[in-house]
This record gives structure tokens, C-alpha cells and sequence, in this order.
């Protein structure tokens, strides 16, 4: 099995590390050298002085600080005889400390693009922005990228959006208003929505765009790069690694880049590299004979022989790293009407022989854009013994909003294969391979099997739910004796007695909006307050 969250990167050259810079870094992070990780390997501390980079803030180079497990095994960490996967716990098989100079802290600023309406997420995205739809019980999808940054030393970060962003601003502003800095550097999460402006009256058009518009302000920031980042992929990812290679390699625009095999690749827009891992072609869904031509070695960029062979394409990710100056004459002057990075602003800057650079990323990635997506990367964390993606890795943990909830609580029910949120109150039913939300309620005689519930935003009092009940109303949450198989409900949603939502008549596509659902890939999707009457079948 490939090593999930292990980034893997480009063209190392080490030698011993003089840097006193490395050692005040060392000292500020308090880490010893040798430490022992979640999943019980030893890990030594090692230096990798990298190629200088010239800049206004002060610092020489870049300097980065290594620990490497020096267990390499892929199936040390198995689970045996029922106890729990170390590597369920801490996900990181490979564990590496970097240390920039100027460290990331002071010289990158964070961009995360919000994306457009989210059609293909509809009605997810009904009454909020895409990067807010709730994720694995208790988080939304911003957190991923947010907490990436943090992980990665990167606190001064920016969200661009322009549809629903209410719930989404309203997220931001509770889980990241505080302790994103110091005394020295104090870091922020804004939100900047789409505004008019005397140069442009118009709203985001795409996602160059939108940093076109604010350019004006990531001007202003000290900083030598921007770290560009989508707000609906779900991954975990050092950046300061992606970073280190970009000034290691003196580029202009670092694109992170995912293997992929050829079933998958036709895809993805594909590139083609040099043997220095320099980015000379770019081909959008390429077929046939197209796409053959798109194969790289893919060893250049640190992928074993044998992977290689199985992986012979790399995939933007969509994901840049992007010097100051070259942002600024890419938007500004070379490219003033382009909207888009991906189609137009990178194989742009490639064809003007500025240094595009790939960097591979050889783990776990989705893009969330779809029912289908979204509902199995939540069903993936429920996998055994090691999900998908897990939010138990401690060296690199998921943040989000503190709701200060109880724990849940379970009376005689039947619970398998399932994560299972805060605050949930869950009473004789039976739950398989399922994602419950914060403050579920699931009542007696319920099946919840392959399904996703989002829970509440807030809770009803016994009283109000008896009163609800008494007057032939429907409390939040599933009632008694219901079945919910292959399907999402999202917050707040009221589900009443004895119904069955199990798509009886294997609908792939149906839109009910006016019945409280819409049906997409064969899933169900509750909407958010919909009210689904007592006995009613779907």
C-alpha cells in the first residue's frame, strides 16, 4: 500500500548544515533530535543546507531541518489481532521538519480560493459557500487547507469567495479569530469577498481573476512567495517542503503534481517535464495517442522505479507556489485579461520561458466537486484499519471551530464501522458504516447504513420535541422505525417517522426540490431544513 501523507520531494542536495539560522529554529520549536512517532519508529534529526535565494527579508537561503523515520517498512503498522493501527493514530510514515530561511511565518502569505457556485455540489451548496459544506463529522471543507497552513508555519492567510459566504465567514471568524500569532508575528484568517472597485466593477471571473483583483493588497505583504490553494480538496501536505524545493530550485511558479496511472490520467490535465523536473507542456484531458505523449519519468521527481512504471503521468493538483514578482508581472503586465491559473496563467508563464517547476505529492488527494466525491471522501474516513484520510494524525492535526459540545451518547445502540461527531444523542438503533454529524439525534428502531448525516446547528430541548411530537410536528434529527441507506442529510433536516430513504427505484438523477431532495450519481441528498414526513419513502 502506498504511504498515504507522505509528500515526497524533488532533487535534495545536502550537505552539513553551518546555518545558525537552523539552530535558533531548533531552539524556538523546542524539538529534540530524537523522537519516537505515533507510529513507534525512532526519528533522528538531520540538516539540508539548499541553494541560496536573494530577497529584502532577512536570510541567506533556505535552510531545512529533517527528521526521517528510520523505519521504511509498508506494513509495520498493520492492525493485528484487533488493536488499533498505530498508523491510524499518526499518519505521517515519513516524518520531515523544515526550516526556511526567512521561515515561513514572515515570507508566505496564504491564498485559498474560495471557487465559484458549486453546481455540481447543489443543494449542498443551496445555502452555503463551497469551502463550508461540513466534513467527517465535525469539521467544514476550509479547514483543510487553513489547518495545512498552520501545520506548515504559514499564518497570514487569505480566503477568497463571492456565493453564500455568510455561513462560511461565520466559521472563519469563530475557529481562527484567535492565537494565530505572536507578539512579533501575528498571523490572521480573513475573508475577502468579491467587491467593485473603480478599476473593476466586476465579480471574480476565475480564480486569476480573483487574486488579480485584490493584488493591490498581497502587494503590500513582506513576503518573497504565495502559497495558492483550492478550498475544496481534501489532503494533508507540509508546505514549507513545496516552498523548499520552489527556492531551492530558484523558480518562478512551483505547481504541485500528483502520479497518476493511465486509467485515471485522461482525467486530470496533464504536464510533461524535463529531466531537471522544469515543466515544458501542459495538455488539458488528453486521449489516445495525446496522451501517450504526456508520459514523464516520473523518478526525476523522487518517485521509486517501480512506482514510476505504474505511474507514468503527473496531474496538476492545482495547488502553486508563486515568487512575489512573478505574480505581480504575470497578473499585471503579461496576462492582464486571463481568468484562469490553470488553463491560462501557468502554461502562459511556461511558454514566456519563465522557471515553471513541478513538485510531486504522492498521497492521498480528492477533489471535492461532486456528490458522488464528496460523499465517498467522508465514507473513506470510515475504512479499517487505515481510513482514507484520518483526522488522528497528531503531528499534523485538523482545527476547527471550538463548540465546547458533551460527548455523544449511545443508549443500547448497535454502532459498526462509523465516526460518530460531537454532542449526538443516538438511542437503540443501528448505525453501519456511516458518518454522524454534531448533534445528531437518531431515535429508536433507526437504520442509518452507508450514510452520511450532517446533524444540527443548534439543539431542541425535550420539551420543545414533545411539544413538536404532541402537535403532529417533526423534530430535528431521524425519527423512529426510519431507514436512511446511500444517502446524505444535511443540518438541521427533519426526518419523520418511518421513512425510507433508500432511492426504491435506483433513480441516478431526479431533482425534487419542492419534496425536501435531489438525487445525483444515485445518491440521496436531504436539503438543509427540509422536512421529510412521517411514512414517506424515497
Amino acid at each position: 500500500m502506498a504511504s498515504a501523507f507522505a509528500p515526497k520531494a524533488a532533487m535534495w542536495r545536502s550537505r552539513p548544515c553551518a546555518s545558525s539560522s537552523c539552530a535558533r529554529l531548533s531552539q524556538a520549536s523546542s524539538r529534540s533530535s530524537t523522537m519516537v512517532t505515533g507510529s513507534g519508529s525512532f526519528v533522528t534529526g538531520s540538516c539540508l543546507q539548499l541553494g541560496s535565494r536573494a530577497s529584502s527579508l532577512k536570510g541567506t537561503g533556505v535552510v531545512t531541518c529533517t527528521t526521517i523515520s528510520s523505519v521504511s517498512g509498508q506494513q509495520r503498522s498493520r492492525s493485528v489481532g484487533g488493536v488499533v493501527s498505530p498508523r491510524a493514530v499518526s499518519d505521517s510514515q515519513t516524518v520531515r521538519d523544515a526550516c526556511l530561511d526567512p521561515d515561513a511565518s514572515r515570507s508566505v502569505l496564504g491564498i485559498i480560493l474560495g471557487g465559484g457556485a458549486g453546481t455540481r455540489l447543489y443543494p449542498l451548496t443551496k445555502k452555503r459557500a463551497k469551502p463550508a459544506v461540513p466534513l467527517g463529522a465535525n469539521y467544514r471543507l476550509i479547514d483543510i487547507p487553513v489547518s495545512n497552513c498552520i501545520n506548515s508555519n504559514i499564518n497570514k492567510i487569505y480566503v477568497l469567495t463571492q456565493f453564500n459566504s455568510a455561513s462560511l465567514n461565520r466559521h472563519l471568524s469563530r475557529a481562527y479569530s484567535s492565537n494565530m500569532g505572536g507578539y512579533k508575528n501575528e498571523g490572521f484568517v480573513e475573508v475577502l469577498a468579491a467587491q467593485q472597485s473603480p478599476e473593476n466593477p466586476n465579480w471574480f471571473q476565475g480564480t486569476a481573476d480573483a487574486v488579480r483583483q485584490y493584488l493591490w493588497l498581497f502587494e503590500e505583504a513582506q513576503v518573497l512567495e504565495y502559497v495558492v490553494l483550492a478550498g475544496d480538496h481534501l489532503y494533508r501536505m507540509d508546505y514549507q517542503q513545496f516552498i523548499q524545493v520552489h527556492r531551492e530550485t530558484n523558480a518562478d511558479i512551483t505547481v504541485a503534481a500528483l502520479p497518476m496511472d493511465e486509467a485515471r490520467a485522461t482525467a486530470f490535465g496533464l504536464m510533461k517535464i524535463n529531466d531537471k523536473g522544469r515543466i515544458v507542456e501542459f495538455s488539458e484531458k488528453p486521449k489516445g495517442d495525446a496522451l501517450k505523449a504526456m508520459q514523464v519519468d516520473t523518478t526525476v521527481l523522487g518517485l521509486d522505479a517501480e512506482r514510476a512504471k505504474q505511474m507514468p503521468y503527473i496531474a496538476s493538483m492545482g495547488i502553486y507556489v508563486v515568487s512575489k514578482e512573478a505574480m505581480i508581472s504575470l497578473l499585471r503586465d503579461d496576462f492582464p485579461d486571463a481568468n484562469d491559473f490553470g488553463s491560462e496563467v501557468i502554461p502562459g508563464a511556461t511558454k514566456l520561458g519563465m522557471k515553471v517547476q513541478a513538485y510531486l505529492y504522492d498521497g492521498y488527494w480528492e477533489d471535492i466537486g461532486t456528490i458522488e466525491a464528496f460523499y465517498n471522501a467522508n465514507l473513506g474516513i470510515t475504512k479499517k484499519p487505515i481510513p482514507d484520510f484520518s483526522f488522528y494524525d497528531r503531528s499534523a492535526p485538523i482545527y476547527t471551530q471550538a463548540r465546547f459540545l458533551p460527548p455523544s451518547k449511545m443508549l443500547d445502540a448497535d454502532v459498526m464501522d462509523s465516526v460518530i461527531g460531537e454532542g449526538c444523542i443516538i438511542q437503540n438503533c443501528k448505525i453501519y458504516h456511516s458518518v454522524v454529524g454534531l448533534r445528531s439525534w437518531v431515535a429508536e428502531g433507526a437504520v442509518i447504513q452507508d450514510a452520511l448525516l450532517m446533524g444540527a446547528d443548534y439543539y431542541e430541548t425535550d420539551q420543545h420535541r414533545g411539544e413538536l411530537l404532541l402537535t403532529g410536528g417533526i423534530p430535528m434529527g431521524i425519527g423512529k422505525n426510519s431507514v436512511v441507506k446511500r444517502a446524505i442529510v444535511d443540518k438541521n433536516a427533519r426526518i419523520g417517522s418511518n421513512v425510507k430513504i433508500v432511492n426504491k427505484d435506483d433513480v441516478v438523477e431526479a431533482a425534487r426540490e419542492s419534496d425536501g431532495y435531489f438525487i445525483k450519481s444515485g445518491i440521496v441528498t436531504i436539503i438543509k431544513d427540509a422536512v421529510i414526513p412521517n411514512g414517506t419513502i424515497i
